[in-house]
């Protein structure tokens, strides 16, 4: 079996896996819709890492992403993976991500450190801004339809500095001190840029400005 090949098969195993974990825990043990669908945010944000790990090429590394933009959207319509749907209408977040996981390997393949801290700041700072500003978040502010707390914005740039610094630091060969500072700049722009984003599209502003920035200052 060719190395693009298991990269493809592991990339469906580990999906389908993250997404089977999900629904255990939202069936069985009673979690609410929305910790799973952070959870299976966060758990497949994550094969960025596998991606730039086990495959030789682009256009195989492309194929689980572009699959999961059509199974998403079935989902969506249909309720197929209910682990991770909120039953709102138009929120096509869940779509949105893997396309922008799909556009970050076409264009960003060649520095696997970019293309990975480009999906990190949506992958954990979001999910660390749903966390924290439902619990914790007291001043509120909306951009369209979106209702945000400043502590969730917080939250958001400062996990996703931490993300895009390990990204950096780990795959880029960066220092540490220089890894931090770029990751800085990154998560900051990132998070303004989710901060007034309108129409729920934030899954796809925010990987696409964090890859820009990442590529503006890196290459």
């Amino acid at each position: 079996m060719s190395q693009n090949a298991i990269g493809l098969l592991a990339s469906y195993l580990y999906v389908f896996a993250v997404l089977a974990l999900g629904e255990v825990l939202r069936r069985w043990r009673g979690y609410p819709i929305e910790f799973t669908r952070k959870f299976v945010h966060v758990g497949v944000g994550m094969w960025a890492w596998g991606t730039v790990a086990l495959f030789e090429d682009r256009l195989w590394a492309i194929i689980p992403p572009l699959t999961f933009v059509g199974l998403n959207y079935i989902s969506y319509k249909r309720d197929l993976f209910a682990s991770m749907e909120t039953g709102e209408e138009g929120n096509l977040g869940t779509v949105y991500f893997p396309l922008s996981f799909a556009a970050a390997i076409l264009w960003l393949w060649p520095w696997p450190a970019l293309l990975v801290g480009a999906l990190m700041v949506m992958t954990w700072g979001d999910a660390t801004a749903a966390v924290v500003g439902k619990r914790w978040g007291k001043h509120l502010y909306r951009t369209g339809k979106a209702l945000r707390s400043w502590e969730g914005s917080l939250a958001m740039m400062l996990a996703g500095w931490i993300a895009v610094t390990v990204a950096l630091h780990s795959l880029g060969g960066l220092g540490l001190g220089l890894a931090m500072s770029y990751a800085g700049v990154v998560s900051a722009i990132a998070t303004l840029v989710e901060g007034i984003t309108p129409w729920q599209i934030d899954n796809l502003t925010v990987p696409l400005a964090s890859g820009l920035i990442l590529y503006w200052l890196l290459t």
